[in-house]
């Protein structure tokens, strides 16, 4: 999976540096993005994301960020369950991150009035909200708990998920604290439309281990590759 991340890196500036330097810049001294997250951590769908930039000084902008991201371990597998509803077994609590940051984006190549491709590097970090809530499945016997290995002893004994946000108000808390460096490949056709992918890589810290999947090892620090397809406006 993180090859696949990484060749995604690599080829897309060989597919930009045509349309470069193409007509007229256009400068812009804010701009909101908004955009949903695939990462080696998560997923079909590893979170959301949204960030605000402004103008800071020559090609260089200071950015404000804000995801939600469900942190998944990497030995979790479904399983389809008695009623026909799949579920995780051996999974016993979701981690949500909250991540609040700030960082800056540098400019590197420009994208012309209404052509052409965006090229710019960024870093950001920040605190991380994590909430450790229980995972919860429905029981052979219809009863609806948070997952053990005592009281669901194999997958058959387990018919399905729990209900939806069910345990979300039992949730912990865990502080703690991510950082990332990525790149940024925009194609927005107009000058005020943004359109694009980042790609990066992130590391996020925790204040205590979390216990994902308790039968395996579990711990307090994640890294990831991701992907990030996103859209906004510029002004």
């Amino acid at each position: 999976m993180k090859k696949y991340y990484i060749s995604i890196l690599l080829v897309l500036p060989l597919l930009a540096s045509a349309q470069l330097f193409e007509g007229e810049d256009f400068e812009y001294t804010s701009e909101w993005i908004w955009g949903i997250n695939k990462n080696t951590n998560g997923g079909l769908i590893g979170g959301l994301m949204l960030r605000h930039s402004r103008k800071k000084g020559d090609d260089i902008y200071q950015t404000f960020g804000l995801e939600l991201s469900n942190v998944k371990h990497p030995s979790e597998a479904r399983y389809v369950g008695l009623s026909g509803a799949g579920f995780i077994y051996g999974k016993s609590n979701y981690l949500y991150s909250i991540r609040t940051s700030y960082g800056l984006e540098k400019l590197m190549f420009r994208k012309a009035n209404q052509q052409g491709v965006q090229i710019s590097i960024a870093g950001a970090g920040g605190p991380t909200f994590g909430l450790v809530t229980p995972y919860y499945v429905l029981s052979s016997d219809q009863q609806y708990s948070q997952f053990n290995v005592v009281n669901h002893p194999s997958p058959q004994s387990i018919a399905g998920p729990g209900k939806l946000f069910q345990g979300l108000g039992e949730a912990d808390f865990a502080p703690g604290l991510h950082a990332k460096g990525s790149v940024f490949f925009e194609f927005g056709t107009y000058r005020s439309n943004v359109a694009g992918v980042e790609v990066g890589f992130m590391a996020e810290a925790f204040t205590k281990e979390i216990e994902l999947v308790p039968t395996q090892p579990n711990k307090s620090v994640f890294t990831s590759v991701f992907f990030t397809l996103f859209w906004g406006t510029r002004k």
